[in-house]
């Protein structure tokens, strides 16, 4: 059975949109593997605020997802990784749904959007970063061609983080 891929917009985050993505992720099962439960706003807002100086010094971010109706449902996009372990000075490329946006295809396709936007940005390669058991992720990073190449110890988790790679195709933006 072929269904028709669902429509999807990404935007750079708005400050409206901290509020957003705080409402959508205050869910235990969208926060199982981001540390159990939603942060307070000000990490929302701080996010935000930080994603939109990515898209104009880099030309890319974590994007809002909106709908075909307009609904914020979760972000997509990627970022330098920003922590002091894992893939230091690699390029992340990530994605977080609203729980009732689940298993509709909105993540694979907004990933593949940011996978274009990345090659025309020129950049070459990219990571995706995810917790042991995160099968829903680990989906999106095969349908995606990534490949786990290696793993790193979790600071905070008694597990090691995986490290899925994927090499772009060269821009002929230029």
């Amino acid at each position: 059975m072929n269904r028709a891929l669902p429509v999807v917009r990404l935007r750079v985050p708005t400050d409206e949109d901290a509020v957003a993505w705080h409402r959508i992720f205050d869910d235990p099962d969208v926060m199982e593997f981001h540390g159990g439960r939603s942060a307070e706003l000000y990490v929302y807002e701080e996010l935000t605020a930080r994603q939109r100086r990515h898209d104009a010094e880099l030309g890319y971010c974590l994007w809002t997802m909106v709908d075909e109706n307009g609904q914020v449902i979760g972000f997509t996009g990627a970022q330098p990784w920003p922590r002091d372990w894992g893939p230091t000075g690699e390029i992340e490329i990530g994605w977080r749904l609203g729980r009732a946006y689940w298993g509709q295809g909105y993540a694979t396709v907004a990933a593949r959007m940011t996978l274009e936007r990345l090659t025309a940005a020129g950049v070459t390669d990219v990571v995706a970063m995810v917790r042991p058991g995160n099968e829903r992720s680990i989906a999106v990073t095969e349908r995606l061609g990534m490949k786990l190449a290696e793993r790193f110890p979790h600071p905070r988790f008694s597990e090691d983080a995986l490290c899925f790679r994927l090499t772009l195709p060269p821009s002929h933006a230029q």
